[in-house]
């Protein structure tokens, strides 16, 4: 059985949006986009994808990844991210998805997680996905989270935790400060 293992960087403030790219996610007026880059702390938490089967993604987080990462064949990341199967969740995609190994869930989200989780043999790994972040902490999806606590309030932006959410206790697993600031901690 796999689990739902959610990576996601975040400022000190909680913000997830924009991580990678000034361009990004500018929803809201967000003009803070790349905050994450300079930290390049995804580097340290390869351990997280090599325990993934799979990605587990939104629309936006998959149309954004797609357009990114087929047009950068020099990236080591590239080959992984392509043959990995990406189980994506829309209610406005229709199939076939333009990415290689791309799946779309049909029906009840979180009914097509619960039924992924029993299949997979491995991790499912979600990263960026707010939304679908949202609906899955409702129905007590997820099994664990990293995250990686950036040392910076961005004072605006999209939160992983939003006032009103489903609230749980999480059990912290391990914890480290890289030499940068960036804190990764693990919790179930």
């Amino acid at each position: 059985m796999g689990r739902v293992v959610v990576c996601m960087n975040l400022s000190l403030d909680g913000v997830m949006q924009a991580p990678a790219r000034p361009d990004e996610d500018t929803r809201g007026g967000f003009t803070r986009g790349g905050w994450a880059t300079p930290y390049a702390a995804m580097s340290n938490v390869g351990h997280v994808f090599a325990q993934a089967g799979a990605l587990l993604l939104g629309r936006r987080t998959y149309v954004d990844l797609a357009d990114v990462w087929p047009k950068r064949p020099d990236s080591p990341f590239t080959p992984w991210l392509n043959m990995t199967p990406k189980y994506v969740a829309s209610r406005t995609l229709a199939e076939p998805l333009p990415w290689v190994n791309s799946i779309l869930l049909d029906g009840d989200v979180a009914g097509a997680v619960a039924r992924l989780k029993q299949e997979l043999a491995k991790d499912a790994l979600i990263m960026g996905s707010g939304e679908l972040i949202q609906t899955l902490m409702r129905h007590r999806l997820i099994d664990e989270w990293v995250l990686l606590v950036h040392p910076l309030v961005l004072g605006t932006g999209r939160r992983l935790f939003t006032d009103g959410g489903p609230g749980d206790e999480l059990e912290l697993v391990s914890s480290s400060a890289l030499p940068n600031g960036v804190v990764v901690s693990t919790y179930r």
